[in-house]
This record gives C-alpha cells, sequence and structure tokens, in this order.
C-alpha cells in the first residue's frame, strides 16, 4: 500500500508549523509530506511594520525554510499555487500539478481595498518581505529628494497610515522611531514631518481595552502621530488622499501612502470553489472543511467562531500555530488510520501591540493590563518563543530580539 500523500500549501505561521510538526511526528515510510511555498522562506508576517518602517533589517524577519524544514523528510517544492481541485484531488500549480490525500491549506490574506478609488494604484501595502521593503526605500527615497529639488514638496514629508487596527498602530508606532533618524541623516526639521493615522471607528484599536487605548494614543501623539478617528478614506491619489469626516471631505497632501486597515483569505479559496463565509472557510471543530474529510485550513483562510461573542476570531498569529498543533495531530491520526480526531479551542494568551522598540500595550494571562516596559518585554519574549518553537535555540538565538532595555 503506497504512503498517503500530505500536501501543505503555504509557509506562513500556519502552514510552517504544521509542517514543522508532521515531520516530527511521521516517518518517511508512513506519509509523503510536500510543502508548496512562492519563496524558500518563512517571514515572520507581525515584524513586517519594523521592516517597512526601517527599524529592522529584512533579513530579520525572513527565516529559510531550510534552516526549520528537513529536506530528506519533506519535498519542498517552489511554486506559486494557482487552483485547488477538491474533486478531483489535485493543487494547480503555476508549474506543474500536485495530487494529495489529504491537503492542509495555509495560503495566508491578501490586502482588502474596498473598493477605495486609487488605493490600489496609489498606496503601499505591508503584506510582505518586498511590499516592506519597497515601503522603507520609497521613505528614504522621499527624505533624500526634499532637499533636491528647488521648491520644497510637503508632501514628501507626509505619512499618512490607513487604518488605526493593530498593523497600522504598530507602523506608525515603529515610524515615531525612524523618523528622528531619518531627519538627523537628511538634514529635515523634524516638525515639518507628519505622521498621519485615519482611522474609520470613533477610535484607534477598536475592541482594545479602553485604558490601553488612551495610553497608546498619549505615548505616539507625544512622539508627533496624529490621529483622525472617525474619518473613512474616500480617495488615494499619487499626490495625496481624500477622507470623509462629519460629512466634510479633507484632502491632505501626500506621496506616502501606506493602506494597513483591512485584509481577507486568499482568493484562491473563493476561486477553488470551496463553501465560503466572505472567502474564508468556516471549518469543523477539527478544523476540516465542510465539505470535504480531507482537506484541513489554517491560518487566514480558517473561520472560528468565538463561542462567547457573534464575531469570529481575528486571524492572529497565536491562533494559527494553535490550529498548526490540532491539524498536524489530526492529520498524524489520519494518516495511521485512527477514528477520532482531535477538537480546536483557542486558549488566548494574551494579545499585545508594540508601540516602538520601547513601548508597548497588552493584556496577558488573566486579563492583566501591562504597557510601557513590561509590556515591550513580553511581546519580545513572545516573539522568541515561537522562534525556540519553530526552531530550536539555534534559531531563537539567530534572529530572536534580545534588545529588552532599549
Amino acid at each position: 500500500m503506497k504512503n498517503p500523500n500530505v500536501v501543505v500549501l503555504g509557509a506562513g505561521y500556519g502552514g510552517l508549523m504544521t509542517t514543522v510538526k508532521l515531520q516530527k511526528s511521521l516517518g518517511v515510510n508512513e506519509a509523503n509530506i510536500t510543502l508548496v511555498n512562492k519563496n524558500d522562506y518563512h517571514y515572520q508576517t507581525t515584524w513586517l511594520h519594523e521592516t517597512a518602517a526601517g527599524t529592522i533589517h529584512h533579513d530579520q524577519t525572513r527565516i529559510p525554510l531550510k534552516d526549520v524544514v528537513n529536506m530528506s523528510k519533506v519535498n519542498f517544492v517552489q511554486d506559486t499555487v494557482v487552483e485547488i481541485k477538491p474533486e478531483e484531488k489535485k493543487v494547480k500549480l503555476a508549474n506543474g500539478e500536485l495530487a494529495y490525500d489529504i491537503l492542509v491549506i495555509g495560503l495566508g490574506f491578501e490586502p482588502a481595498t474596498f473598493g477605495i478609488p486609487g488605493l490600489e494604484e496609489n498606496a503601499f501595502m505591508i503584506s510582505d518581505i518586498n511590499s516592506s521593503r519597497l515601503i522603507r526605500e520609497h521613505l528614504e527615497h522621499n527624505f533624500a529628494m526634499y532637499h533636491n529639488e528647488e521648491e520644497k514638496n510637503p508632501a514628501r514629508l507626509n505619512i499618512v497610515v490607513g487604518g488605526g487596527g493593530f498593523t497600522g498602530i504598530e507602523f506608525v508606532g515603529e515610524l515615531a522611531n525612524r523618523i528622528p533618524e531619518l531627519c538627523e541623516e537628511y538634514d529635515i526639521d523634524k516638525a515639518q514631518v507628519r505622521i498621519i493615522n485615519v482611522e474609520g471607528a470613533p477610535t484607534v484599536l477598536p475592541g482594545f481595552d479602553p485604558e490601553l487605548v488612551e495610553y497608546a494614543m498619549n505615548s505616539l501623539e507625544s512622539r508627533g502621530v496624529e490621529f483622525i478617528t472617525g474619518a473613512l478614506l474616500k480617495e488615494a491619489k499619487t499626490d495625496g488622499i481624500v477622507y470623509e469626516k462629519d460629512g466634510k471631505q479633507v484632502e491632505i497632501p501626500t506621496m506616502t501612502t501606506v493602506w494597513a486597515a483591512g485584509v481577507r483569505a486568499n482568493s484562491i479559496v473563493e476561486k477553488s470553489g470551496f463553501e465560503n463565509n466572505r472567502g474564508k472557510i468556516e471549518v469543523r471543530k477539527d478544523m476540516r472543511s465542510p465539505e470535504y474529510d480531507d482537506v484541513f485550513v489554517v491560518g487566514d483562510c480558517a473561520l472560528i467562531w468565538n463561542p462567547e461573542g457573534d464575531r469570529p476570531y481575528p486571524p492572529t498569529a497565536q491562533i494559527a500555530l494553535q490550529q498548526a498543533d490540532t491539524i498536524a495531530h489530526n492529520v498524524k491520526a489520519l494518516v495511521k488510520g485512527h477514528q477520532e480526531l482531535d477538537s480546536f479551542e483557542f486558549n488566548s494568551l494574551g494579545t499585545l501591540a508594540s508601540l516602538g522598540h520601547n513601548d508597548a500595550v497588552g493584556v496577558i494571562m488573566n486579563n492583566r493590563k501591562v504597557f510601557g516596559w513590561k509590556a515591550t518585554f513580553m511581546k519580545k519574549m513572545s516573539d522568541n518563543r515561537y522562534l525556540l518553537k519553530l526552531g530550536g535555540v539555534g534559531l531563537m538565538l539567530k534572529k530572536g530580539k534580545f534588545n529588552f532595555f532599549y
């Protein structure tokens, strides 16, 4: 009897951790494990805002797959997924096709622009390593150009970030650290630079603890960040944005608009004909899709309702890693012919938001609020814990964050 083909699509948090756990729990004589990813590296999505601001080098954000995947146990295919054919149990790639017996979909997210005119053409997105590097280089270019034009253009020094959720707030926090360095390097008065955050909700970090939101806003405003809340972005132009607040439209001249206000599950899921809820697959308790017993879904593509509320859990790295535990266990059970599969239960370890390299806010175990240096320490320890879990002490020492005191 031939070994079953286990195919994992995507090397994000969920897909990669599933692969690493499977390579440890299944022998080469039990299953053929294949990992498909368009790059030969994994990147830490939760660090991309730092890469975009230029506060860490992109190589720290990137982890070569060969450093954590045992290539003698896992067949790695570097290719782009084009379509999933669940009825045929096949995956169409840009350069070929794969057959599977068990499939794990971990294709991640893509930006959601909500049809806002000009956003796709004129705004930057923090979506992967290359898009983040582009933002960093664009910022440096504008600062460099400011004194090299006869007529000074303030739009070069106005940075607009659309969205006051976690990504937007963490990004402006990094910008607040980075801008003074850029001003010194390019001989620009910091008072001429504007960091503007535009959020549609009445407050930033919607749904977060109000006391911590107030702390975050005060911390960021003291470092030069401007907040425009209750404002909807109406248009993004090459040289400015238009937002609407209280029925009035206002234009801000800017050559740097960064959109951080929405993501959606990879559109391949919807295009492949899976039963979905706004592009996501509403998985069963065992993390399988509703209509296919051989398809598991992890991370941004999976929809799981929070039993304590009327909304789904947000797609965080934390939940993706816990989903990977359940999926790896259940894939192993199917391969070995066990009938009972584990049910997924999310155990929240807390939520932490960075406000730059030496400030943060968060809620940790038992709803305990933390802020300032203590929250920063917890955030960096959380990042290091993931690296330890993924690749052991060696990876943590190589890529971890140990600058706890500055």
